[in-house]
């Protein structure tokens, strides 16, 4: 039975995301409200509250929750940092990638650029998930040096994000987009430790 809730749970979570982001599409983020969005998924606005605690948050599922820090902290012994995130990352590209939905995925981008609320939020968001991957550095570099080789990863991060994002709006197909991501992530980490952060990352 606590399978089929959580099914039941996880199905209705995904309506109420389906319903809000046809609704943003459609009117724009500011133009909705979340009474709107909780009638036509059909359920109590609590309920949709105690899936998303905001309007925002259902808008911004999946930005800036890659926990960047987590990874760097929970590597293996004997990697450094930039190892770790550039095994997420290709990890990331063959099996999560693949699987999205390209309508959607190209959907929630136009809403968050075509709301300056939104693209504040995100902003707000990524910039905490780069303080936090310096927090963690600096255990090892000193805050100094992990606030600059934290602002070089968020912006490496965000860079090959954008990158995959114009390929799908351009009309390649997810499969041609991940393969281009998996290329762009080999090739942008080879740049981040064999160019600055090297010497802090990989040791003298």
């Amino acid at each position: 039975m606590a399978g089929l809730r959580e099914r039941k749970k996880e199905q209705t979570k995904q309506r109420i995301t389906a319903v809000a982001l046809q609704l943003f599409a459609e009117r724009g983020f500011d133009a909705v409200t979340v009474s709107e969005i909780a009638e036509a998924a059909e359920v109590a606005k609590a309920t949709l509250f105690t899936y998303f605690p905001s309007k925002e948050s259902l808008a911004l599922q999946g930005v800036g929750q890659e926990n960047l820090a987590e990874i760097v902290a929970r590597r293996p012994t004997g990697h450094c940092p930039l190892q770790a995130l550039r095994a997420h990352y290709e990890t990331f590209a063959a099996r999560q990638m693949a699987a999205m939905d390209q309508g959607e995925v190209l959907a929630q981008m136009r809403v968050i650029f075509d709301s300056p609320a939104l693209s504040g939020a995100a902003n707000a968001l990524l910039y905490q998930q780069r303080r936090a991957l310096a927090e963690v550095l600096a255990e090892e570099y000193g805050k100094a040096a992990a606030a600059l080789m934290a602002a070089q990863i968020a912006a490496t991060v965000l860079t090959l994000q954008e990158s995959f994002f114009h390929l799908l709006a351009g009309g390649a197909s997810p499969q041609e987009a991940v393969r281009a991501l998996a290329k762009d992530t080999e090739l942008a980490f080879a740049l981040l430790e064999h160019g600055h952060l090297k010497h802090h990352l990989k040791g003298q």
